[in-house]
């Protein structure tokens, strides 16, 4: 019984050895010089076996019929062309037709055809980069379904059908990629992922809206979780996302601004927080800090917070169409009135504006038992967390819609219950500031 295979043992062995060039799993290349040995050893009446044991060959993992075979064939080729007829052919041709020089109208298709796609691949991404403006994603890239799809839409609406590979070529794709890519069993294996993505969709919609705040791929996994009791995996979410054009709103800067001079008598006082923000104590440090909202037609609105800096979660505010005094007096004043549990040696940290060195205020910060902490002169990272909890608050709310301050104040009361309540955070183990309060307070 002949030989078929070679193990890739046997494959090692046969590599080393001078006579061949190369070795598969089902064949072996020789050198020419073996070749012309061969014949001439044969000539002189050796057998196979005996030209291949002498010449080195385990004649074992040869096999006796394939050396037959072998020398066989070199002896034909030698009759035929003499020595010139051993040699391998391979190394001077790939096996493909040389290509022809193209005519002019062939020259002309193809331009035509290149100068069809380069508009109808500038048309796409034109609107995969508009409709990706919002997301910050890489624009000019386009993946192998998309260049798939470009391709049949140039060959469709130009009539370019002998086209195929040159247009793959042009944009970098395999042409069997292509075909396969349009087969009926690919085609039903996308429909069947698609609606299972449609079905994912309708859920993720669900977080996306939940309470009519927009929300990131994150903030909805959280979501899922949190309130429907559903678990995706995040790199799911973003693949949904991107597929249907589902976008969060990105956030804006926000400008840190001074409202007001200090006079004379106001005081500043150190920075006692040095950015230790998280100290593992619910109530201990409270961030505080006034912003301005715009809504209606020019109109505006201020929004004076106090924030647990562990929790994040906003223990008091006071909403004013007036940027005085008494909107940061009155937020304290609530703090304390709402009889929240504050932490032993507690202290309230602000930037040093004209209400937080004001000796009103600070007298009724003593008076509450808190010691009071100030950011360093124009340095918002002081602060940070406050401001970006004012950030969140401006991407997620509409106050273009509002009319009136009290529609100001409703949509201020109905975010920070959200906030508070409904929105997980991911650096807080994915649960809301009201669910890390428990947390902290059942561990302690």
């Amino acid at each position: 019984m002949s030989k078929i295979l070679f193990t890739k043992q046997e494959q090692e062995i046969l590599k080393k050895h001078p006579y061949v060039k190369s070795v598969s799993k089902k064949a072996i290349t020789y050198t020419d010089e073996f070749k012309a040995k061969a014949v001439k050893e044969y000539e002189e009446g050796k057998f196979s076996r005996q030209i291949f044991e002498d010449a080195g060959f385990d004649i074992e993992i040869v096999g006796i019929e394939r050396a037959k075979s072998a020398l066989k064939r070199w002896r034909t080729a030698y009759k035929e062309n003499g020595i010139a007829g051993l040699e391998d052919s391979r190394k001077n041709h790939s096996g493909r037709p040389f290509k022809r020089e193209l005519s002019i109208e062939e020259k002309y298709a193809r331009l035509e055809a290149q100068n069809a796609l380069l508009r109808a691949e500038n048309e796409l991404l034109k609107k995969i980069d508009f409709s990706r403006k919002d997301a910050g994603k890489e624009k000019g890239k386009l993946t192998a379904e998309q260049k798939f799809q470009l391709i049949q839409y140039v060959i469709e609406k130009y009539n370019l059908n002998r086209m195929v590979r040159y247009l793959c070529e042009l944009v970098g794709v395999s042409r069997s990629g292509y075909y396969r890519y349009f087969s009926t069993d690919a085609q039903l294996t996308r429909q069947s992922y698609d609606q299972a993505d449609e079905e994912v969709k309708e859920v993720i919609l669900k977080a996306f809206n939940f309470r009519r705040r927009k929300k990131g791929a994150r903030q909805i996994k959280m979501t899922l979780e949190n309130q429907f009791q559903i678990t995706y995996n995040l790199k799911r979410i973003r693949r949904i996302m991107r597929k249907y054009g589902i976008v969060c709103p990105i956030r804006k800067a926000n400008p840190y601004r001074r409202m007001a001079k200090a006079t004379k008598e106001h005081r500043t006082l150190p920075n006692l927080l040095n950015r230790e923000f998280k100290q593992g104590i619910a109530g201990k440090v409270l961030l505080t800090d006034i912003t301005y909202l715009s809504y209606g037609k020019g109109k505006r609105a201020y929004l004076s917070t106090i924030k647990d800096a562990e929790t994040n979660e906003i223990l008091s505010y006071e909403v004013s169409d007036k940027i005085t005094l008494d909107i940061a007096l009155n937020t304290v004043k609530k703090l304390k009135k709402k009889g929240g549990k504050l932490a032993e040696g507690a202290f309230i940290h602000s930037d040093q504006g004209v209400h937080y060195t004001s000796p009103q205020f600070q007298i009724l910060v003593k008076r509450m038992g808190l010691g009071q902490s100030m950011s360093r002169r124009e340095n918002c990272w002081d602060n940070a967390p406050q401001e970006s909890f004012f950030g969140h608050l401006k991407d997620e709310t509409d106050f273009e819609s509002c009319e009136t301050l009290e529609d100001v104040k409703r949509e201020i009361k109905s975010y920070i219950i959200y906030y508070n309540h409904y929105r997980g955070q991911w650096n807080l183990k994915k649960m809301t500031p009201a669910q890390y309060r428990h947390h902290l307070l059942q561990v302690a």
